[in-house]
């Protein structure tokens, strides 16, 4: 933030010269500019802070603007439910994966609880984080945490209080929206996919009264003015300030800031951007509101640098080609963080609960080639250590899934993977076969660019762990 004040100071104090040098107003006016300043500085940090929910609106919006369930999308309190795993073709969303079958909701808790019913998994990995408008994951019902058996849970708003139906636990939210982002691990063959099926069909959500009742879900509206193609990224970084802070201090007015948040609270306050009241930025100099307008396109280029500048205040972690960050799910105040994933991984999970490791090149110069054949090498016994599950996933230079002759996304434990004699295991990642004695172990990359994920479902939080650094990530080299 010194940095940018720093400049914004010499650009505003430059104008202020010149506007001095053709006018002779009295001091009223100048002085009304002279806070050009601290409002640059303070739309800055409000846009950063104001991110995640002002993206998790929009997002949102797009995903309910429907009438009924349909593909990824379903009116507010209907589940998305996902048969299949993405095939090559599929284009909807980046990094999708060949792991797990989401089964995902929106509701709003602000009027009145929702009752979310979970059936017996019958010891199968699944988790159900809730999300609050802010991004923070407030609970995670699913087998590290609650186990697999039959559970219910009264999702419940700020302001609410009331006795709830035996045998349902109340898991309150901070906001009143709240995403449900459910995640059911499958094999992925027939007899498992109909498996997680039935279990998806078991899963319920009914607002508090309407427990215990026959319940039939009210159909969605369909608002045309809600733009459906354009990405929500663009959509939010397209919004300009006094559209993004009306936005954000009407959503504040329902889901409202955390204790901690006080202080930017006050500064907020400071230019107008107060819960529930409408923003009005005519109330600004020109030179105050110049500083205002030009806000979202700093704050933005702020956040999208702390993909590396997060390296080195110790937020994002870059180990033998792979970058990745255990500080997701709970953010504090940690606001540049949380816009970050907000913008690159919008719905992360805690640390606790998955660590998502991604490689763009062998190393911090080169970039992965298919035209070459590389090797990703454990040691025995150094497998990834989680308690969850892991998987290697391959993606086109646009995080997309690649065509390939064996309709494979993604290699892991589920493969029955060919060891070495000393009991290591070489991942082989290229675009020709390497053969069919090491095909098990083959992860078909396309001819050009690529990039890795890896996904790390529960991992180890004691040595070894990726979480406390005591794993450490193989790094992928070029095959000799």
């Amino acid at each position: 933030m010194k940095q940018i004040y720093t400049l914004m100071k010499t650009a505003v104090l430059g104008t202020l010269v010149l506007l001095a040098a053709c006018t002779a107003q009295k001091d009223a006016e100048p002085a009304k500019d002279d806070s050009a300043l601290d409002v640059g500085a303070i739309a800055i940090e409000s846009y950063i802070y104001g991110y995640p929910m002002v993206t998790m609106e929009m997002t949102r919006r797009v995903m309910t603007n429907v009438v009924q369930p349909e593909g990824t999308r379903a009116p507010m309190g209907q589940f998305v439910r996902m048969r299949e795993y993405p095939s090559a073709q599929f284009r909807d969303v980046t990094a999708p994966n060949a792991d797990t079958l989401y089964t995902t909701a929106w509701i709003d808790v602000g009027k009145e609880p929702w009752v979310l019913s979970l059936p017996d998994a019958n010891d199968r990995y699944y988790l159900f984080p809730m999300l609050d408008a802010w991004t923070n994951v407030f609970q995670v019902p699913g087998k590290r945490t609650t186990g697999t058996k039959a559970q219910k849970y009264a999702i419940t708003g700020p302001g609410w209080s009331g006795v709830l139906p035996e045998g349902v636990t109340e898991y309150k939210s901070p906001t009143a929206i709240v995403w449900l982002l459910g995640r059911i691990y499958s094999t992925g063959t027939p007899e498992d996919y109909a498996i997680v099926h039935k279990m998806q069909d078991e899963i319920s959500l009914v607002p508090l009264s309407s427990y215990g009742k026959p319940y039939t879900p009210t159909a969605g509206t369909v608002d045309p003015s809600i733009d459906m193609k354009t990405a929500v990224r663009d959509q939010v970084n397209a919004l300009s300030a006094d559209e993004y802070f009306n936005l954000l201090a009407k959503l504040m007015k329902d889901n409202p800031a955390a204790t901690a948040d006080t202080a930017i609270l006050a500064k907020m306050a400071k230019i107008g951007i107060k819960p529930g009241e409408a923003f009005d930025s005519t109330q600004l100099g020109d030179l105050a509101k110049k500083a205002l307008n030009e806000a979202p396109k700093i704050a933005n280029d702020q956040i999208m640098a702390w993909m590396k500048e997060g390296i080195v205040a110790g937020d994002m972690k870059l180990e033998s080609g792979w970058a990745f960050t255990t500080k997701t799910g709970e953010y504090g105040t940690n606001y540049m963080q949380r816009a970050l994933i907000t913008a690159i991984g919008l719905g992360a999970n805690r640390p606790q609960d998955a660590v998502y490791p991604t490689s763009t090149g062998p190393n911090e110069i080169e970039t992965y080639d298919g035209n070459k054949k590389y090797v990703m090498h454990f040691n025995k016994g150094e497998l990834p250590p989680v308690s969850g599950f892991w998987s290697l996933t391959m993606y086109d230079e646009n995080y997309f899934f690649v065509e390939n002759t064996i309709n494979r996304q993604s290699i892991s434990a589920r493969e029955v993977l060919k060891t070495n004699a000393d009991g290591s295991v070489d991942l082989y990642i290229q675009n020709e076969s390497p053969g069919a004695d090491n095909e098990t172990n083959w992860l078909p990359a396309p001819k050009g660019k690529f990039i890795l994920m890896m996904r790390l479902y529960w991992p180890n939080e004691t040595n070894p762990s990726i979480i406390d650094g005591t794993w450490k990530i193989p790094p992928v080299k070029v095959a000799e």
